[in-house]
């Protein structure tokens, strides 16, 4: 297993958001909705498959 530190942690507190306790994918993060984390709530929701578009189609 491997492990990171982000720059922005200052002794357990956010640097950047306010020296709020430092929560890896919190809103305001920024890793938040870059990389995958294994607690599926800090993970941003799918996007939903855009539908498809008929070229051919001209009303």
């Amino acid at each position: 297993m491997s492990g990171w530190g982000c720059p922005h942690e200052i002794k357990g507190r956010c640097g950047r958001v306010a020296g709020r306790p430092c929560d890896p994918g919190m809103k305001g993060c920024i890793l938040a909705g870059r990389f995958r984390f294994s607690n599926d709530d800090k993970n941003r929701p799918p996007k939903p498959p855009k539908a498809p578009t008929d070229e051919n189609d001209q009303s």
